[in-house]
């Protein structure tokens, strides 16, 4: 039984943390920021998933680029939405 790769769901957690930032400078900051946010923090999900492939593909490198792509994606996320949050309450 092939163990599942890691290295797919941690390229579409990237790509939407990148989509996430494209929203919230093209849309400004009240309102691309908010749902860039929401959107670079879906990237949690995917790597979550390269997570769990990591373990069960025992790699390092997967589980760690997984754990990366995490705190990236909630930080990236997170951010985008208190500014955009800042800026609408301005």
């Amino acid at each position: 039984m092939s163990k599942p790769s890691a290295k797919t769901p941690i390229f579409i957690s990237l790509a939407l943390v990148v989509v996430g930032l494209i929203l919230g400078a093209i849309g400004g900051f009240a309102s691309g920021s908010i749902v860039g946010g929401i959107l670079a923090a879906a990237g949690v999900i995917p790597a979550a998933w390269g997570a769990w492939a990591g373990m069960q593909g025992e790699t390092q490198a997967g589980l760690a680029g997984a754990i990366v792509m995490v705190l990236l994606s909630l930080g990236v996320g997170g951010l985008l939405i208190v500014l955009g949050i800042i800026d609408w309450i301005r």
